[in-house]
């Protein structure tokens, strides 16, 4: 995950890099070359905060079907000196995936070039993949001299293909090159070894094992920040403790959790905190706000407190929501996720305070905007449609519009129609819910969106819902 150069909101360029809807009607407004340099931009330099969660592709594809654009800055992109040396895959993944999705749209020069780069690129096991999904068996064939060729018949080359058709995304082409007496035995022999040594794997665990009683659990525990480099074990001391704690060791437990070394106090708060012990709320609430708790005590005692069961969780989130630091930011989150309609204005006050202080990319405002719209906070609207056009996360952004859905009277006539060419179906899948039939673009867009072979099924099954119930 990396913070992107994001440009204004208001641009062309920033509608495009969040993927919003009003990019593409903006684009297919403006003149072309201004609106291909823009998607250019927007494919060879990955704007997603999170580029392997975020979708863009196919918006990005479609639009480039709409423009006529080609595929020259793509091309010079993939074969530039930088594949030698950048070989991460967040380089060029975007655009290989709009190359699949151009694929699969009958543009063929994107097969061509998908297959070109599969040969000779460093990302060429998501080309291979792409091709998996779209070429057909002559054109994978043709690639199989070239991939075969990455690895040497030695010792070493063995095990990496072994590795490679063992952890291929896609097992198409592999299997494909199998059935070739060429390549059969190599392959057939490449995949035997792979599941051998996966099989190894499973046989040479090394999962924990510290003593069986509750000290030697927790030395365990802190002797994992001796190792290089340091294991952050509290997650599994918490569930060791889970099958060596007995009545009796609860004082033991309580002590800890007060004043133990932090690894072994956090393993014990994340072990009382699902059980919902009476006591860890306060020994949370010391570790969270002590100024001498180190950052990981205080990253597992906010965690240990999300993930509580019970009423006493929520009853403390009220008095802790007011708070302006981290625990008053997880009071509110808890207060999000499972608190009544009279949390409301706890909520509003901390998604307020969240995008004053953060602004509208802060980590903490996912549950905060999906409490507005579950409690149905209306006078939150305002602050919900800022963070809809601001916000560069593609996901935020469609739990903002969800949410206004459930607050903003105005949503069906206004963001919702923006929201049917949104890059998240999920978003595109609520727009075809809620966008209002009186605009002729609306109409002619569901139907589109019904018609296409790309578009995902809960997408057009929100459609076909939404004519059948109209007709």
């Amino acid at each position: 995950m990396f913070d992107p150069d994001i440009a204004p909101s208001g641009t062309l360029l920033g509608l495009l890099q969040r993927g919003r809807g009003d990019g593409t009607l903006h684009a297919l407004a403006a003149p072309r070359a201004e609106a291909l340099a823009a998607l250019n931009d927007s494919v060879l330099r990955d704007p997603r905060r999170d580029w392997q969660v975020e979708n863009r592709s196919l918006y990005y594809a479609r639009l480039y079907m709409q423009l006529d654009g080609g595929l020259e800055e793509i091309e010079r992109h993939l074969f530039h000196p930088d594949d030698l040396v950048d070989t991460g895959e967040e380089r060029t993944g975007l655009a290989l995936s709009v190359l699949g999705h151009l694929a699969a749209y009958g543009r063929d020069a994107a097969r061509l070039l998908l297959r070109s780069y599969a040969a000779a690129g460093s990302n060429w096991r998501w080309a291979l993949d792409e091709l998996a999904l779209r070429d057909d068996d002559a054109g994978l064939m043709t690639l199989a001299p070239a991939v075969l060729a990455r690895f040497p018949e030695t010792a070493q080359g063995e095990a990496e293909l072994a590795a490679a058709v063992r952890d291929a995304f896609e097992p198409r082409p592999w299997r494909l090159w199998a059935e070739d007496p060429r390549y059969g035995p190599r392959l057939t022999a490449a995949g035997e070894q792979g599941s051998f040594d996966r099989w190894q794997r499973q046989l040479r665990s090394r999962g924990p094992r510290p003593g069986w009683s509750v000290a030697e659990v927790l030395d365990w525990a802190q002797q994992g920040l001796d190792l290089e480099p340091a294991e952050r074990r509290h997650i599994a001391a918490a569930r060791c403790l889970s099958a060596v704690v007995g009545p009796d060791d609860r004082p033991e437990l309580l002590r800890a959790g007060r004043s133990a070394p932090d690894t072994a106090r956090a393993a014990v708060l994340h072990h009382l905190a699902e059980r919902g012990d009476p006591d860890v709320l306060d020994l949370i609430e010391s570790a969270a706000t002590c100024p001498f708790s180190t950052e990981q005590l205080i990253v597992a005692a906010l965690t240990s407190y999300e993930r509580m069961p019970g009423a006493a969780a929520v009853e403390r989130a009220r008095v802790w929501a007011p708070r302006g630091d981290r625990l008053g930011a997880s009071a509110a989150a808890m207060l999000a996720r499972r608190g009544d309609r009279g949390d409301a204005e706890l909520v509003l006050a901390a998604l307020r305070r969240t995008v004053r202080e953060e602004g509208p990319d802060a980590a903490g405002l996912w549950e905060l905007v999906d409490g507005t719209g579950r409690l149905g906070v209306v006078c939150a609207a305002p602050v919900l449609r800022h963070i809809y056009r601001e916000t560069s996360s593609s996901h935020l952004r469609g739990r903002a519009a969800a949410a206004l859905a459930a607050t903003d009277p105005g949503f069906a006539a206004g963001f919702a129609v923006e929201c049917l060419w949104d890059c998240e179906e999920t978003t595109r899948e609520l727009a075809a819910r809620h966008a209002a039939t009186g605009d002729d673009r609306v109409v002619e867009q569901l139907r589109r969106l019904a018609a296409d072979p790309a578009e995902e099924a809960e997408v057009q099954l929100a459609v076909r819902d939404r004519f059948g119930a109209e007709s």
